[in-house]
């Protein structure tokens, strides 16, 4: 059965002939997929038969919940704590992997919630869900009345206790039947689908975590004679847009521009990325589970770092005296990395997405300042029409001609979410290494501070000069690669696997924060 090519792009994502790998069958209706990155494992829900499975490439299909409180979407967290959205209890759940159950949020305003359905964690913790009423329907759930007289979306905060209400961050009224919601690559939007109207809406997430400026992205997803609806849906790590559909699988580009449309052999409910490298999509489908293997790769959750957390679990940690360290954030400004910027043509902006950098400096920026470290923002500021910057190399040449980093302009700024805290430092350059232009030197001499975090942008620039240079003087430099970015995956990998392996420890983020006190708090 072909795949359908709405725009040629689609054949970068899947080739039009991939085959549709059927897995497993024989269930009641299957949903929730979700895989498990250190077991290399597909869990699964069955709401109807009550029963929760796995299956593996070894093992095939076995049954590890029974019942299962008809439960629904899942995820993990990232210690892979199982989150479930059960349609009997109306709640979202924690099932540690010995198998504890804890409530986190059952009710809102005093009343049972109707029936949490889809749900997705952001990299500060936050989780968000939808809440239909499906799980108050025959089969799908337990038949009884609602309590709500709505249908939103909500979210559990950072640092949610367990058994508090959730925060509902959408319009009480906007929806129907909330159902599929999945974040951008980025993590500064979220969409989510509506199954009754058919449509996706995309929203803006606020400094507040709520959703705002509500837009309709993609709608008339229903068509008579063909089976398939918006249910579950995913992103990849463009941010383009997977959904359920008429047919299977209908795909979007990030401004809502249908590609094509994967045919999957029955009515498809939800899918999820998996695999050693995350490039197999699964989707549950009916009475069976499918998989199709892509040319593109999944959105990165939180989660999905834990194969190589646990790949490095048995190599010797090193150990971070705080006092004596300086985290240094480079170049992460609106003109480096972001849509819109002086160099976004560059392609920084989508491999600051593929890499999580900015979400990833906050965590390690935020765990340094508990364990009372020092950080330091780096930032290149040019004045008003560039005056004696150096015109002899191309990368100064194009600075200039693209009127960037120049001081008191949004370019210059830093991005959003990595603007200065109380206690940090903030030192200006004119150059890649600031040890040339800048105090950074003193502050790092005169603050007897021996260790160096090096992050930013760009990877094979900026973060390697630096980490050539501090070597030179003395210094430690620990490189946690995926708090780096730069212009496009082999750049990066080019700089960190090679010349960096030289003056630097090349790690990653959740690495020094094991070795940070409290740092994986």
């Amino acid at each position: 059965m072909p795949h359908i090519v709405s725009d040629p792009r689609f054949e970068d994502l899947i080739a039009p002939a991939a085959p549709v790998r059927q897995i497993g069958t024989g269930f009641d209706f299957t949903e929730g997929p979700l895989w498990h990155p250190v077991d290399q494992s597909l869990l699964f829900s069955d709401m109807p038969g009550d029963v929760r499975r796995r299956w593996s490439p070894a093992r095939g299909v076995e049954e590890v919940a029974r019942p299962s409180n008809k439960g629904n979407g899942l995820t993990y967290d990232g210690d892979l704590n199982l989150i479930v959205c059960e349609h009997a209890t109306s709640s979202v759940v924690r099932i540690s992997p010995s198998g504890a159950r804890e409530v986190l949020a059952s009710h809102f305003e005093g009343r049972e919630l109707n029936s949490p359905n889809d749900i997705i964690m952001r990299s500060d913790g936050a989780i968000y869900f939808t809440d239909p009423t499906y799980g108050r329907m025959p089969g799908f759930g337990v038949e009884r009345e609602t309590e709500m007289g709505f249908q939103g979306v909500y979210r559990l905060p950072p640092g949610h206790r367990p058994g508090d209400a959730p925060e509902l961050v959408s319009d009480r009224y906007m929806f129907t039947q909330p159902n599929g919601l999945c974040l951008s690559p980025c993590e500064q939007f979220l969409w989510v689908n509506d199954t009754d109207q058919a449509n996706i809406r995309m929203f803006d997430i606020g400094a507040d975590g709520r959703l705002t400026n509500a837009r309709v992205f993609a709608s008339g997803i229903v068509e008579p004679g063909r089976a398939g609806v918006p249910d579950g849906m995913k992103c990849d790590h463009e941010g383009n847009v997977y959904v359920t559909g008429p047919g299977g699988i209908w795909v979007y580009d990030f401004h809502g521009l249908k590609l094509g449309e994967m045919a999957i052999p029955e009515l498809a409910a939800n899918l999820h990325w998996g695999g050693p490298d995350w490039t197999t999509l699964y989707i549950c489908a009916s009475t069976s589970v499918y998989a199709v293997d892509m040319k593109t790769s999944a959105r990165r959750e939180p989660f999905m770092g834990a194969d190589k957390r646990a790949a490095t679990a048995a190599a010797p940690a090193f150990e971070i005296d705080p006092a004596r360290t300086a985290m240094i954030i480079q170049d992460m400004q609106n003109d480096v990395i972001m849509e819109g910027g002086a160099f976004a043509e560059s392609g920084s902006p989508a491999h600051a997405r593929e890499q999580n950098v900015i979400a990833n400096c906050q965590r390690l920026a935020d765990a340094l300042r508990r364990a009372g470290g020092q950080v330091i923002h780096v930032w290149f500021v040019c004045e008003p029409g560039h005056p004696n910057v150096i015109r002899h190399a191309a990368l100064y040449d194009g600075l200039v001609a693209a009127n960037a980093m120049v001081r008191g302009t949004h370019g210059a700024a830093p991005v959003p979410g990595l603007e200065p805290r109380p206690g940090d430092l903030v030192v200006e350059k004119m150059s890649m290494s600031p040890f040339e232009t800048s105090r950074l030197e003193s502050y790092l001499r005169h603050g007897g501070i021996d260790t160096i975090l090096n992050t930013g942008a760009w990877t094979n620039m900026s973060v390697e000069h630096t980490a050539r240079t501090a070597a030179d003087k003395g210094f430690r430099v620990i490189l946690p690669e995926n708090a780096c970015s730069t212009m496009n995956a082999d750049w990066h990998n080019a700089s960190v696997n090679y010349a960096m392996q030289n003056v630097a420890t090349v790690t990653d983020v959740d690495t020094v924060l094991a070795a940070l006190p409290g740092g994986r708090r």
